[in-house]
């Protein structure tokens, strides 16, 4: 019996949107309704992924991260965890949720760093095989707004903020521009969502858009 293809479905945002948290119960909601869910996030997925991982979370070291390099090795983990798992998990049927994906990488380190996005573009298509998400829910949130929940958050679980995380406001800013900016090129595959209300709200609008996509 051949399997139906299932849906690749990635959650974008700024820091402290809830990007997790809403992948989270997404999964959770189509588990509940009967689906296959192989649930990832990025940089991370796999062994390489979480080593790279690492590397990049790191305040400090002995050298600072080129933007160029930072990019590249966003790049290696996407390329890992798609051949290792997610292309895998879509051939047999099962839905993929992704914390973060390819827009992630044009949005920080295109818009925010300042790298070549054609460039972005031909590099992930390489190393995406060039999967594209079926849908790309994208919390949008004022920045103040999110870096007072990621203080809140990095407050009750006693850890401090990574790397990426410890950028500038102006950076940050950027970051939301470019994940709008990659929204309004791409308005079928993209749903923005209002991140500032309560959970229930949000994960409510995201559900709809997931059970579109997915048929449910």
């Amino acid at each position: 019996m051949e399997h139906k293809r299932g849906k690749l479905i990635t959650f974008e945002g700024i820091e402290g949107s809830g990007k997790s948290t809403h992948a989270r119960l997404a999964a959770e909601a189509l588990r509940s309704a009967g689906c296959e869910v192989v649930q990832v996030r990025e940089p991370g997925g796999t062994r390489l992924g979480e080593a790279i991982r690492l590397v990049l979370s790191r305040k400090g070291g002995a050298e600072k991260i080129a933007p160029r390099a930072e990019m590249l090795l966003f790049m290696a983990s996407r390329a890992q965890l798609v051949q290792s798992v997610i292309l895998p998990a879509l051939a047999r049927g099962a839905h993929v949720v992704c914390d973060r994906f390819a827009d992630s990488t044009a949005a920080y380190q295109g818009y925010a760093r300042g790298c070549d996005l054609q460039l972005i573009r031909k590099i992930n298509a390489f190393a995406v095989q060039s999967l594209v998400p079926d849908l790309t829910i994208l919390l949008d949130l004022d920045v103040g707004a999110g870096f007072r929940r990621l203080h809140a958050r990095n407050r009750r679980q006693g850890t401090a903020r990574d790397r990426i995380e410890s950028e500038g406001m102006d950076f940050h800013r950027r970051v939301r521009l470019g994940y709008l900016a990659l929204a309004g090129r791409a308005p079928g595959r993209f749903a923005v969502i209002n991140a500032a209300r309560p959970v229930g709200g949000v994960h409510a609008e995201v559900w709809r858009a997931v059970k579109n996509v997915t048929g449910i």
